[in-house]
């Protein structure tokens, strides 16, 4: 079975026992109101032209590899200001191979060549590990919450390298929001999205995420990593991990419902 990296298993078995000395924050950036670094944050987490990716999910409890999965993601904005329509293929494992899932506006389906059935599930319903349905669909989050300034803080992430960031708290405008609250911590000098905490409208966490393996794609650095790390137990992490990006002519008619059957591999 894989291991999880030695640096990032030697956090997370830290995470809940020690915590990290505090450095200075930098002050709040005045000329970016709470709003822009959100969609400032966005642009850089997806593109904003219509676009496929590979993902890769592999899940881990308490280091070691318990199962992955392989999909590709086709997404499409709507408008200037609208959410993400996505279209998720499933490639791997064997068993999921040719399955489907479309999130149209805030409506997720998944579909099942095997039974030819289209049902609608939600966005909090687990995926594998951690990974929930609303993890792997392209989210604008300057769509779907408003969002407060807290305060400066620096953060260090999983590889022990500190950032200093403006957390902000986002809630939800829509009861159809994979998530009611968010904290979100977004790097000061760059708006890259570094770390988010998500909870449920009870108020309890369900998960944190980390922002990492920043590259240069498709005209931006990018997250290509993302580290789910479980809201109440620390030993169980799902890494999704983000590939060939490509900018995509999407023909509108994927992401009608009625036309899944139709889609081949």
């Amino acid at each position: 079975m894989k291991k999880l990296s030695v640096a990032i298993a030697a956090l997370l078995s830290l995470m809940g026992f020690v915590a990290f000395p505090k450095a200075k924050a930098k002050p709040l950036k005045p000329e970016l109101s709470a709003a822009q670094m959100i969609e400032a944050a966005d642009a850089i987490r997806n593109p904003q032209q219509p676009f496929s990716l590979n993902c890769n999910m592999v899940e881990y409890q308490s280091g070691t590899e318990s199962n992955q999965m392989d999909i590709k993601v086709f997404s499409k904005k709507e408008g200037e200001q609208g959410q993400f329509r996505s279209l998720v293929r499933f490639l791997a494992p064997a068993k999921d191979r040719g399955k489907l899932m479309l999130k149209d506006e805030n409506i997720i389906w998944f579909y099942d060549p095997s039974s030819k059935a289209s049902v609608r599930i939600s966005p909090q319903q687990r995926l594998i590990g951690q990974a929930s349905n609303g993890d792997v669909v392209t989210v604008n989050f300057a769509h779907d919450y408003t969002a407060k300034l807290d305060k400066a803080e620096a953060i260090t992430d999983p590889l022990k390298k500190e950032h200093q960031c403006n957390k902000l708290n986002l809630v939800a405008t829509s009861d159809s929001a994979t998530y009611h609250n968010i904290e979100y911590w977004v790097e000061v000098d760059t708006n890259q999205p570094i770390k988010g905490k998500f909870y449920s409208e009870s108020g309890h966490l369900l998960k944190i995420i980390y922002y990492q393996g920043y590259q240069k794609i498709l005209d931006a650095n990018r997250p290509t990593e993302l580290l789910i790390i479980d809201g109440l137990n620390k030993n169980l992490v799902t890494k999704m991990t983000l590939h060939d990006y490509s900018y995509e002519k999407i023909p509108d008619e994927w992401y009608r419902k009625d036309f899944l059957p139709h889609l081949k591999d």
